[in-house]
């Protein structure tokens, strides 16, 4: 495997306030075995770079097109083409660009990732540099690249599951993984979930560590989530999956994906494994 990650570019985005929390003893053990594998890793401490997390005409160095009227993803856009961005999403650009495989290491906040990192997601996935409308999902400008989301929980597992009272993670990993990642093109790899860390003795935590150093050895090898390809809707009617593919999943039990699932059941596991 070292051998296959040889000259590989790591990207960790990486968002918690304390260096002494066990996000950040997961983003380490990732540093330290990707780089023992021969990978460049770089990170981005959002905290500690004190990143900015709201989108505002302040990322835009000079006058933007319509003051009167701003249109975030508009003016961004002009101004990435003409190189008049701020310089921290220039440099977050570099990176991105840069990167065979990003990984987003957070503690999940509300069902969702923190504010800091909402704010990078914002800024850094610029229109036209991330995606454009007809550079999107499958056919979306970062294909060639993998990334994935690792991060920990409040709640144990038990409570995020189907019949749990947090819901289904499958469902709520889908506006993150489907709505952001795989909209920008990404081959999305298998979440890594670290269940309730903080309520667990430490032995536990200490075998999550180890089970995520296991993965570590072969993640580039890993083959992604699966989403429904962009050919497989019609663009002239609404975006809407064609009737031939709508036909191949009658009599059916589980629908296609999360989101677009017929009105059937949402299959199982699908945002938390890959090959299901």
């Amino acid at each position: 495997m070292a051998a296959a990650a040889a000259a590989k570019k790591v990207l960790v985005v990486y968002a918690h306030q304390s260096p002494g929390s066990f996000n950040a003893a997961v983003k380490d053990a990732a540093v330290e075995v990707l780089t023992a594998q021969g990978c460049t890793v770089e990170v981005s401490d959002l905290y500690v770079m004190k990143f900015k997390a709201a989108a505002t005409a302040e990322d835009i160095t000079g006058e933007v097109k319509d003051p009167e009227h701003f249109r975030y993803a508009e003016e961004t856009k002009l101004a990435w083409e003409e190189g008049k961005l701020s310089a921290d999403i220039k440099e977050e650009h570099r990176k991105l660009t840069e990167a065979d495989l990003v990984i987003f290491q957070f503690p999940m906040y509300w069902f969702t990732v923190p504010a800091i990192l909402k704010g990078w997601i914002d800024r850094v996935l610029t229109l036209g540099f991330a995606y454009t409308q007809e550079k999107r999902y499958s056919q979306g400008i970062f294909k060639d690249k993998k990334t994935m989301l690792s991060f920990t929980t409040g709640s144990q597992e038990s409570m995020f599951s189907a019949d749990g009272i947090n819901g289904d993670m499958n469902v709520t990993l889908w506006p993150l993984q489907n709505g952001i990642l795989h909209y920008c093109g990404f081959q999305v790899l298998a979440p890594q979930i670290f269940w309730a860390p903080s309520h667990v003795p430490s032995e536990a935590r200490s075998s999550m560590l180890e089970a995520w150093r296991a993965r570590l050895q072969g993640l580039l090898g890993e083959a992604p989530l699966s989403f429904t390809p962009s050919d497989s809707f019609d663009g002239d009617k609404g975006f809407q999956l064609k009737p031939e593919v709508q036909e191949q999943h009658a009599g059916k039990e589980f629908g296609p994906t999360v989101g677009t699932h017929l009105g059937l059941r949402i299959p199982p596991n699908s945002q938390i494994k890959a090959g299901v």
